[in-house]
């Protein structure tokens, strides 16, 4: 992920997408352009989601480990 990527705007994105398709304002080959890159933010979103529910977990396994 590039060093000024971000969630919600991603997401944002993604939803802008999503309306054009659905919309009907895109040509079809458009239409295949947009949803590849939905896709691919997507993706990118999922990945974020799991590290950081990767560093919850390790700071709760922390948490736990430190509990007299």
């Amino acid at each position: 992920m590039e060093k000024n990527w971000n969630y919600e705007t991603k997401v944002t994105e993604i939803e802008t997408i999503i309306s054009r398709i659905e919309a009907g304002e895109l040509q079809l080959e458009e239409v295949f352009e947009q949803f590849s890159t939905a896709v691919k933010s997507l993706r990118e979103c999922e990945t974020f989601l799991q590290k950081q529910q990767q560093q919850v977990d390790l700071m709760i396994e922390t948490l736990k480990d430190n509990e007299p």
